[in-house]
């Protein structure tokens, strides 16, 4: 037990280490020997639990992906409208990025043009079914114009959210993201929602992006 908590912990530990590496440097400006430089850990202990650099970047992917889909499930347990539900999840993703390195990674590597191995599916392709169906759900509940083409306003939501992230990060400390994607929350509620319901919508996102908690 004592030995496979080791080696978790060492798989943790290079995964951090080249997620760093990739959000700073870049995937194609990194190397194993990077990796196993900033991680301190041996060549031997990088190959045990990933043969190629690639499969570091699946890793970390992986990552996103479950996290992604675990603050989803965790938010969908909680009752919130389907409009509060996806802002939330939005600040939940941003707030972790700015934590840690593994989601930041994750979004340049999605940007990058990396392929994505199945089963895994593309981080976009999941943020856009995540989006569609909590959208769906706003129209139901009145919270969203009930004409919107929710197709395209999923795709404008991300493309907001992924941009947001993208600038943001190129141009400032990645601590002010929460207030980035605030900003965005108030301009996309003004085009969306209807009158009655956007000061409840726009006090949201205020709070959110002052809140500490991803859910």
């Amino acid at each position: 037990m004592a030995r496979q908590l080791r080696a978790e912990q060492t798989r943790t530990t290079i995964i951090t280490a080249a997620a760093d590496l990739f959000d700073r440097r870049g995937y194609e400006a990194t190397s194993l020997s990077d990796i196993v430089q900033h991680a301190r850990v041996t060549k031997g202990a990088l190959y045990f639990h990933f043969r190629a650099k690639d499969d570091l970047a699946q890793a970390i992917m992986e990552l996103q992906s479950t996290t992604s889909r675990r603050i989803s499930r965790d938010l969908e347990q909680r009752g919130y409208s389907s409009l509060e539900s996806l802002m939330r999840l939005t600040f939940g993703v941003t707030r972790l990025s700015v934590e840690g390195p593994v989601l930041r990674a994750g979004l340049r590597l999605a940007t990058a043009g990396v392929p994505v191995r199945p089963p895994l599916r593309h981080p976009f392709t999941e943020w856009l079914e995540l989006a569609s169906a909590r959208l769906d759900g706003a129209v139901e509940e009145s919270d969203l114009h009930p004409d919107i083409d929710v197709d395209a306003v999923a795709h404008s939501v991300v493309s907001s959210f992924v941009g947001t992230r993208v600038v943001g990060r190129a141009l400032e400390p990645v601590a002010r993201q929460p207030r980035r994607v605030a900003a965005m929350w108030r301009l996309l509620v003004r085009g969306l929602v209807p009158v009655p319901r956007r000061p409840h919508y726009a006090r949201l996102a205020v709070r959110l992006e002052r809140g500490p908690a991803p859910v």
